[in-house]
């Protein structure tokens, strides 16, 4: 039986402990700010984007990792006689998907899957899979059975304020001016099939109370919730909101863990500080 190496596009959006635990390799997507290229949580973070936006007024941009690097970062271990499933950003999002696969074909051994997700709505299939590496199931039935479960995977944040998805090119004037003047703060939803962010609910009110809301709302829509885990990601906000959060579900519902975990430039960049999301599972 080979070993299998287990691999991610960096947007799974895993801290150092996770990524340690699982033995996750993480593959860095570029991320291009103010003529510079950096790659995604090695030498730049949302706050240095956070940053640049509030002195330049730019966002930066992401790059897809080409099929020639992705041959290069998967050959050092299958040269070695390992094989490798790879975890890709949500295919409707990003060509790393299309570009891990053409890589995929010409070396062999390399089991790529489309999460259909981004940050730790992608962290929860990189995780399952290092679950069933660990229990030694081969490479091609693990690609099958984590491909069935990304439609069991609900992701969704809160936007604080629309500035960053208009900046960004993702919604009008109109609509971020309203929205702010309202205190209206959407709902983002993660098409679990590709990856697509789409507007879902629009709460208004303060971050907290919506927050609140939002919480109570997603996880009471679903009677089958898998309770291994659930992940309360963050953009860069105020900890009381995520210590409520936090106790909102201890206090309703029993989690095996509840992971906090910081969003890294992909969703950062989006959507700008303060957005927060609960994502997780269900049977």
């Amino acid at each position: 039986m080979n070993k299998i190496i287990l691999s991610a596009d960096s947007t799974c959006d895993l801290d150092a402990e996770l990524v340690e635990r699982y033995a996750v390799n993480l593959l860095p997507l570029q991320v291009n700010l103010g003529g510079k290229v950096y790659k995604d949580g090695v030498d730049i973070t949302p706050d240095l984007i956070y940053e640049t936006y509030q002195k330049e007024r730019i966002l930066p941009k992401t790059s897809a990792t080409n099929p020639a690097e992705y041959m290069e970062y998967f050959k050092k271990w299958t040269d070695e006689g390992y094989e490798v499933i790879h975890l890709s950003l949500g295919s409707g999002l990003s060509s790393t998907y299309r570009n891990a696969c053409l890589a995929a074909e010409e070396l062999g051994n390399v089991y790529v899957i489309d999460s259909g997700n981004l940050s730790t709505g992608m962290g929860l299939l990189v995780i399952e899979t290092a679950e069933r590496i660990a229990s030694g199931i081969d490479a091609a039935q693990i690609k099958e059975e984590i491909t069935e479960l990304k439609s069991h995977v609900h992701a969704s944040f809160v936007i604080d304020n629309l500035t960053y998805l208009y900046e960004g090119g993702r919604c009008s004037a109109l609509a971020a001016i309203g929205a702010n003047l309202l205190n209206i703060k959407p709902c983002i939803e993660v098409d679990n099939t590709d990856g697509k962010m789409n507007v879902g609910k629009k709460y208004r009110g303060s971050l907290g109370k919506v927050l609140k809301r939002y919480t109570l709302e997603k996880l009471g829509s679903y009677e089958n919730l898998n309770l291994n885990r659930v992940f309360i990601t963050h953009s860069g906000t105020d900890s009381e909101n995520i210590e409520m959060i936090k106790q909102l579900i201890e206090e309703n519902y029993n989690f095996k863990e509840i992971l906090i975990t910081r969003a890294g430039c992909t969703i950062s960049s989006h959507c700008g500080p303060n957005t927060v999301g609960v994502l997780f599972m269900t049977k």
